[in-house]
């Protein structure tokens, strides 16, 4: 299908911006939205700062100062992931370190991961070398390996054990906690309470291997570790996101400082479209705010999907399409048909 005969496609060309028609029309890619541009195409231009009220930022400071996680409730959408990384952006205290969890996550997922089939591997194939007489031609070829007793290449700490044993402070996103398995919050509690934990495959090792370097997450940055236990210098800034699907123990809720973020009204919409796509975008959106507030009285409706429809709006789409409109308001709590 040509561009010319996709343009017919539609039903009034002049409602619609031909550079609206991307797949099977004239224009080129468009830019991406604001929170769709990823580091190599944010350039240097400053980001606005995170939206929240003064009693919101009040709850944030509450955690910081007590050095407690903060636990962040709100619908989908509220922008609770965005609040560790605005955290971590505002105090420079680089990259977030991030862990999502699932039903199946566990509490070594998090603290770190051992290559035990690797090391048997590795194992296997210097043993191999070893024995093969010289100039056999079944003598494997030679490979720089380290020697056998440095285990610290087969191991790398997850986001929760790179912040506990990072030399400096670092801000660790736990995302979507109530998913998780109905023990996990509680085996989280023990560790951040105690700021430590112990690797038994380190904790086994002979005394003259008692210092061993171990990856950290999402780097090539090594680490110390002693006699197996990684021990926290600096607490890390520990946001946890939930929606609200289950409750926690109260032990758990007891050691936490609880953020919860309101369902947005029209004058919180509106600052939020604002903040992320502009002034001049406010004045597009109301009838999408006024559908927005309708539908979300009834169906679940992330704030996010708001933002899209605002973007899709400026952009030249005709919304007063209901199967447009509908793709991108769709709501979240209904499963797909099959």
């Amino acid at each position: 299908m040509t561009g010319q005969s996709a343009a017919g496609a539609h039903d009034d060309p002049v409602a619609e911006p031909e550079g609206w028609w991307v797949f099977r029309g004239p224009s080129d890619l468009p830019a991406p939205p604001p929170w769709r541009r990823f580091p190599a195409t944010r350039g240097t231009a400053p980001r606005a700062p995170y939206l929240l009220e003064r009693n919101e930022i009040s709850v944030v400071n509450a955690a910081l100062h007590l050095h407690r996680p903060l636990l962040v409730t709100g619908r989908p959408g509220a922008g609770k992931s965005s609040l560790a990384r605005a955290v971590a952006e505002e105090l420079g205290l680089g990259d977030v370190l991030r862990w999502a969890v699932n039903s199946r996550s566990t509490l070594q997922d998090a603290l770190y991961r051992y290559d035990a089939v690797g090391r048997l591997r590795e194992a296997s194939l210097r043993r191999e070398r070893e024995t093969a007489p010289r100039g056999s031609a079944r003598r494997p070829r030679a490979r720089r390996t380290t020697s056998a007793g440095d285990i610290g290449q087969y191991l790398r700490l997850g986001p929760l054990g790179s912040a506990l044993a990072a030399d400096r402070p670092r801000v660790l996103l736990v995302d979507e906690l109530d998913k998780a398995d109905i023990d996990l919050p509680n085996d989280l509690l023990v560790v951040l309470e105690e700021g430590e934990f112990e690797i038994p495959e380190l904790a086994r090792l002979p005394e003259h291997q008692q210092e061993v370097q171990v990856l950290l997450s999402g780097s090539r940055e090594r680490v110390t570790v002693h006699r197996g236990v990684v021990r926290c210098a600096h607490f890390p800034i520990v946001v946890m996101t939930s929606n609200g699907e289950r409750d926690f123990p109260p032990a758990f809720m007891r050691r936490c400082v609880r953020l919860d973020l309101p369902e947005p009204t029209g004058d919180r919409l509106r600052k939020i479209i604002e903040h992320n796509l502009g002034e001049r975008a406010v004045a597009a959106a109301e009838d999408l705010i006024e559908v927005f507030h309708q539908r979300s009285k009834t169906q679940t409706l992330a704030t996010d999907q708001l933002l899209a429809a605002v973007h899709l709006r400026i952009s030249g789409a005709d919304l007063s399409k209901e199967e447009l409109l509908a793709a991108v308001l769709h709501r979240l709590d209904e499963p797909m048909s099959p």
